[in-house]
């Protein structure tokens, strides 16, 4: 096992710019946050009991739609009232379910250095992912994904420390074909970014596929990979209380070997679940929570983590809106709830806004603060989402992990400590009734650590930054992301790891890759 180990160390210049950045400016280093804030709670003892008989009176009057037929047959021998595709569960079947779940666990990709832990007080981000479409400063307009912009926004997923796992493809390559796209693109993230990695479960060949890449990548023997997790997945329920084919069987699988599970509804507010923030999340729940009992039955203590993408839609149009009022509560009211039943839990940073603008940030900042007042262990599309996960942007993500840099830090214990050097009594003492704290030793000793500085923001007067040529953010961010670009190198690989995994994806590719229905 020379060659794995050589894999894991991650060393020579390579490694070293993979673990502190490089020039392009001067990020926070890798840190794993913790969330110490007391969680947001709007629920009181009542408003929790009741949503939670909501979600069960869900999944045992109502039920909820399984169009798989392993699935069906695995609930039918667990005791659940099938009929036809519709499935009805008591309540006892899908606490006890629930609770053979781990409340944390560990993703751990290629680089050892990288694992996260999911759960507790722990707040992970994520790149942006799955939108069809490209935007950037240059371009101007909104254009197709492709393999090229989907390979610089995977280099920014792996510069960012304050990105921690690379979600789902951050723009679809829409120029690789569907049979072979997640092979090359799945080689790419492997390649390009050595952090915790996802697989889609869209057919049980990408599943498999994705599941052998990460297991040679990382350099494991099937029990090595089958002992912990080292990828997930994530799964939307197709809203209103239906799980499709896909989406179940690539869970199945991925529980079977023992790897980590997401189960996010999509659910509208007046489109596909009810216009009451508390009838949403109840229909929320009842759609992630039997999908979670069917794992637990078929494998105890698969590790899931409970979704919520809860929002509302523009009455006036049907269109989805992300960032509200009602998406930051409804995130809230699902995070007290996935502590409810001992579940770790995702939101995402989401906007509705169609570029890099005002609304954009406003937006992505309610649901990103959202996360953090909800206790959120995983945050999706922390990084680069515009149009309601339809467009994807390196100025949007720059711009966006500016902020989440700015909420590590306020999460850090230093900025509260409140011990005698932080009370600073000596030195009120020294400045007294006049004069300032610019000079004295106490400020001197701490300048240069004692607030954030900024990588985009831009703190100059206004005489100034006209004076140095009246740049706006996005412009800002559009050289940043280039300079990033320039200096870009990727993680260290093995070469005979690189080499296998290559023949892996070229074998794949000449077998057909996955079925597609064109």
């Amino acid at each position: 096992m020379a060659r794995r180990a050589a894999s894991k160390r991650g060393g020579g210049r390579a490694g070293a710019a993979a673990r502190r950045g490089s020039a392009a400016l001067s990020q926070m280093p890798w840190s794993i946050p913790v969330n110490t804030d007391r969680p947001t709670e709007p629920l009181g003892e009542e408003g929790l009991a009741a949503i939670h008989d909501g979600a069960m009176r869900i999944l045992e009057e109502i039920g909820i739609v399984f169009l798989n037929p392993e699935a069906l047959e695995i609930l039918k021998e667990a005791g659940c009232k099938v009929e036809g595709d519709l499935v009805k569960m008591d309540r006892e079947f899908v606490m006890e379910m629930i609770g053979k779940a781990p409340s944390s666990f560990t993703i751990t990709p290629r680089n050892p250095d990288r694992t996260i832990p999911i759960g507790g007080n722990h707040i992970l981000f994520g790149n942006v992912s799955s939108p069809p479409n490209y935007w950037d400063l240059d371009l101007g307009k909104k254009v197709t994904g492709t393999r090229e912009y989907f390979q610089n926004l995977v280099r920014l997923t792996q510069y960012f420390n304050c990105i921690h796992f690379a979600g789902g493809f951050p723009v679809e390559p829409v120029d690789l074909h569907a049979s072979i796209r997640h092979l090359e693109a799945s080689y790419d993230k492997l390649v390009l970014t050595d952090k915790a990695m996802h697989a889609y479960s869209l057919g049980k060949e990408r599943v498999e596929d994705v599941m052998e890449m990460v297991r040679i990548a990382g350099g494991h023997s099937h029990e090595e990979f089958e002992a912990s997790p080292k990828l997930y997945t994530n799964i939307n329920s197709t809203s209103p209380l239906k799980h499709d084919y896909p989406m179940i069987d690539g869970c199945l699988r991925m529980a079977r070997r023992g790897q980590a599970i997401v189960v996010t509804p999509f659910t509208l507010a007046g489109a596909m679940a009810p216009v009451t923030m508390a009838g949403a999340v109840a229909q929320s729940l009842a759609e992630a929570l039997c999908a979670i009992a069917l794992f637990q039955y078929v494998r105890p203590g698969t590790p899931c983590a409970i979704g919520t993408f809860t929002s509302n839609v523009d009455m006036k149009s049907g269109a989805p809106a992300f960032g509200t009022p009602e998406y930051m509560r409804a995130t809230q009211i699902t995070g007290q709830m996935a502590r409810f039943y001992g579940l770790p839990m995702r939101s995402s940073g989401v906007c509705a806004a169609n570029v890099p603008d005002g609304q954009a940030m406003w937006e992505t900042s309610n649901s990103l603060w959202a996360a953090v007042q909800s206790g959120t262990n995983m945050v999706y599309h922390a990084a680069g989402w515009l149009e309601g996960g339809l467009i994807a942007s390196p100025e949007k993500f720059i711009m966006d992990c500016e902020v989440l840099q700015q909420i590590q830090r306020y999460l850090q214990p230093e900025v509260c400590a409140a011990g005698p050097n932080e009370i600073a009594l000596d030195a009120i003492r020294e400045v007294g009734n006049e004069g300032h704290f610019f000079g004295i030793q106490h400020t001197q000793d701490r300048y240069t650590t004692a607030f954030y500085q900024p990588f985009l923001s831009d703190w100059r007067n206004y005489e100034a930054w006209e004076g140095a040529g009246s740049v706006w953010t996005v412009e800002r961010a559009n050289k940043i992301y280039k300079d990033i670009l320039a200096e870009y190198e990727e993680p260290p690989m093995d070469v005979a790891i690189k080499e296998e995994l290559r023949a892996f994806v070229d074998r794949r590719i000449s077998e057909g890759g996955a079925p597609t229905d064109f």
